[in-house]
């Protein structure tokens, strides 16, 4: 798969996402390769930021105990992966929808990805670029969930039992993610 076709997943139903399927990447191998390598950039970044920029970035930044939390913001990175993928199957199933538990963690592997660069906005030390980073990371995630559901279960554009599927995964995406939030603020 090229670089092109990976920046169109967001916005493009049934091309790229025929193409990642085509592949028929196995669930070990999105882990070892995908999830894993890009779920170090968060932490690490965290950990970059936390002890470089601190209270200048945030009021509270700089005492905390980042290399605790960017671990356990680690590992909890790589269960969300799990459990995602369990829960989009197990959505879909109930929507009716067939998927294979490999498109499903396909689905979870590729949904972060914006997420996960969204992070490289803690580079700058500034608090704006990474909010809009986020937001912009959170939209194309909510995209790329979109247009996964969709073509995975080869649904038409503007179907509302897809929409109804993707609307439930998103909101238990954004609900996943906003507990990691929360754990790395409450450390």
């Amino acid at each position: 798969m090229t670089l092109t076709q990976i920046l169109r997943l967001p916005f493009s139903g049934n091309g790229p996402w025929s193409e990642l399927r085509r592949l028929n990447l196995s669930v070990p191998f999105l882990a070892w390769v995908v999830v894993v390598p890009m779920s170090f950039l968060p932490p690490v970044l965290l950990y970059y930021a936390g002890t470089h920029y601190g209270d200048g970035f945030l009021a509270g930044f700089g005492g905390k105990e980042w290399r605790f939390i960017t671990t356990i913001l680690f590992l909890a990175e790589l269960l969300t992966f799990f459990a995602m993928g369990w829960l989009i199957h197990a959505v879909l199933a109930a929507h009716k929808l067939e998927v294979s538990y490999q498109d499903a963690y396909t689905l979870a592997a590729m949904a972060p990805l914006p997420l996960w660069l969204s992070s490289l906005a803690l580079l700058v030390p500034v608090l704006a670029v990474s909010v809009v980073a986020v937001f912009a990371g959170l939209f194309l995630s909510c995209a790329l969930v979109y247009q996964g559901v969709r073509s995975m279960t080869r649904r038409s554009q503007n179907d509302v039992v897809a929409m109804s599927a993707t609307y439930t995964v998103m909101a238990a995406s954004l609900l996943a993610w906003g507990i990691l939030m929360a754990m790395v603020w409450a450390f």
